[in-house]
């Protein structure tokens, strides 16, 4: 990764304090894309973030939200802050993040959608319909872009081992949940140049959980 632009949104998180942290020990320019500086829930806020790069060989998608309610209580408006949060910000930072592949010579693309897109739990419609469409359009693009060696993927976690869910689930198996820097490792292969095969898969980073 040595001297290859990065852009890794959400990077300020449990999750992408880890991917940060690695991909710079292994000589990658990270930009960390986080509010207020990046808005990438609407489409000025990510134009306006990607075109002030130079050309980047790697975007990792780490902005996301989660909410849990049984769809009677689920009204529209939670719906759509699911949606925009998750599924909106993925599409329009994959799609700046292609522009400014298409300046270079190829790149790589991650995301991150969630274990529930393949084994689905209850009383989470909201959130699973916008993740769905995460690990959607990862294989959509992996399709579209692989001429261009342009390659994408998701990770797939269970539960990450973070201080807030420890917190939110203090009587759950902690030890059994993947921890950030064992999915980071995951993301930092995928968006590596070493990838060179692997494009639409989803690929699980569960843990023992």
């Amino acid at each position: 990764m040595q001297g290859k632009h990065v852009v890794v949104t959400g990077g300020r998180g449990a999750l992408g304090t880890g991917v940060v942290e690695l991909l710079t020990s292994r000589g990658a320019i990270v930009h960390v894309a986080d509010r207020p500086e990046a808005q990438l829930d609407n489409e000025a806020g990510a134009i306006a973030y990607y075109s002030t790069l130079p050309p980047i060989w790697a975007s990792i998608h780490l902005v996301g939200g989660f909410a849990m309610a049984p769809i009677a209580d689920t009204t529209l408006a939670d719906f759509e802050a699911q949606w925009k949060v998750n599924a909106v910000t993925c599409f329009l930072s994959c799609r700046e993040a292609i522009k400014s592949m298409r300046k270079g010579a190829g790149g790589r693309i991650v995301n991150v959608a969630t274990r529930t897109v393949v084994s689905p739990v209850g009383g989470m419609t909201a959130y699973l319909a916008a993740k769905a469409s995460v690990a959607a359009m990862t294989q959509g693009l992996a399709a579209e872009l692989l001429a261009e060696n342009i390659l994408v993927n998701a990770v797939l976690p269970s539960v990450i081992d973070t201080p807030a869910n420890r917190a939110s689930m203090p009587k759950a198996d902690h030890a059994s949940w993947p921890k950030p820097i064992e999915i980071a490792e995951a993301i930092v292969y995928l968006a590596s140049p070493q990838n060179a095969l692997t494009s639409g898969a989803l690929v699980p980073v569960y843990g023992r959980g």
